[in-house]
């Protein structure tokens, strides 16, 4: 995630570009989506493979997803006759987010949907004097077993931090740049538009990731019981096991 805020800043900036044709639309978010995949597939929780084939599916049906969203409310938004032309303006600028969130929630659960169908590797919860005993000696925690609850609960919050993360950057920059193009100074100053696009997309993103990421916490705990029955009796400190839920 390292390089989320650079690599999303060139890809959301083309997304959001003013006027974009179909041509345009279906290629960025092509590119939106390739980068989505190589994000989710680096940050996946990783005790649970998937395979070359799979990845190749859920990439493809991803894709189809965000442009079909994009493709048709392209479409749908000039024919909606009650709204005056600035409304539909707002909604045509808006139609990136729709088809990013709704894509990329899908794009979570396509690429560690194995996860969810053999579920990850979930361990006991060791209190401080058992955690500081296993980094003396080196030693690790042996792993309770695969629990398809706690994977369904992690790519589900997952997919729930790229909504998170997606709206303020796909729907401030828009809204803010089309108060904008309304003002003499810009009107003036087309070659403009481009620099302010970049620098909204860039000053929302350095501060709509750490927050989306921050939302649910990487290593989470939850209660034993909450999972399945093979693990009630399991629990380490407070009856609580704990997983990755990769980010």
């Amino acid at each position: 995630m390292s390089c989320f805020v650079i690599s999303n800043l060139v890809v959301t900036a083309g997304m959001l570009t003013p006027g974009l044709q179909t041509t345009g639309t279906l290629l960025w978010q092509i590119t939106n989506q390739s980068l989505n995949v190589a994000i989710n597939n680096a940050n996946a929780n990783k005790s649970t493979t998937l395979s070359t084939s799979k990845m190749i599916q859920s990439y493809l049906l991803a894709v189809s997803a965000s442009c079909s969203v994009a493709l048709g409310l392209n479409a749908a938004v000039p024919r909606l006759k009650r709204l005056s032309p600035s409304a539909k303006t707002v909604l045509t600028r808006l139609v990136p987010f729709a088809a990013v969130a709704s894509a990329g929630a899908l794009n979570v659960f396509l690429m560690r949907g194995e996860e969810i169908r053999q579920g990850i590797d979930i361990f006991p919860t060791l209190s401080e004097e058992e955690r500081a005993r296993k980094e003396q000696d080196g030693s690790e925690v042996a792993s309770l077993g695969k629990s398809k609850k706690a994977a369904t609960l992690a790519v589900g919050e997952t997919a729930l931090s790229r909504v998170l993360n997606s709206t303020p950057i796909m729907v401030l920059p828009p809204l803010i740049l089309v108060r904008l193009q309304e003002t003499r100074w810009l009107k003036q100053r087309p070659r403009m538009v481009l620099p302010l696009n970049l620098g909204l997309i860039l000053m929302t993103s350095i501060f709509a990731l750490p927050l989306a990421l921050g939302a649910f916490p990487q290593r989470q705990a939850v209660l034993a019981q909450s999972l399945e029955e093979e693990f009630w009796d399991r629990g380490g400190s407070d009856g609580k096991v704990e997983f990755n839920r990769g980010i």
